[in-house]
């Protein structure tokens, strides 16, 4: 059922910073910018490594759920063939919902979902175009 590693998301109560802390450890800039509601923005996001794995920074005004007792706040996403039977499945096997299905970017083919497994770490699932291209054999860079 899960496929691969797709997306990990890091929440930020100051996203720019985060973004400039990132952009400086990886060398690199992000590649993609949300904007949220105020103009400003809402998520960035970096391709790492040699298949181009990608690290998400959202500010945590959008976090589900609201802010963790504790350090932590990572959700890795893993890339399903078919988003809604895995939720279905989880579910079947005692997660509970985290966030529902939700698409990222009209019309992009992104979306994802979490759940919180029985023993209370939050799984991520996602339908994620970038990982099938890379499956398909785009060459790393």
């Amino acid at each position: 059922m899960l496929r691969g590693f797709a997306t990990i998301s890091f929440w930020a109560d100051d996203v720019e910073a985060a973004k400039d802390w990132y952009a400086e450890l990886l060398g690199i800039q992000p590649y993609f910018r949300v904007a949220g509601p105020d103009g400003g923005a809402a998520y960035y996001e970096f391709r790492v490594g040699d298949y181009e794995h990608e690290l998400g920074l959202i500010d945590a005004r959008y976090r589900p759920g609201g802010p963790p007792a504790g350090p932590g706040g990572a959700v890795t996403f893993w890339h399903v063939d078919d988003l809604e039977a895995a939720v279905e499945r989880l579910l079947a096997m005692g997660a509970r919902p985290h966030e529902e299905i939700t698409e990222r970017g009209e019309g992009t083919g992104f979306a994802t979902a979490s759940v919180v497994d029985p023993f209370g770490n939050v799984l991520g699932v996602m339908s994620n175009p970038h990982y099938l291209e890379v499956l398909a054999g785009a060459a790393p860079r």
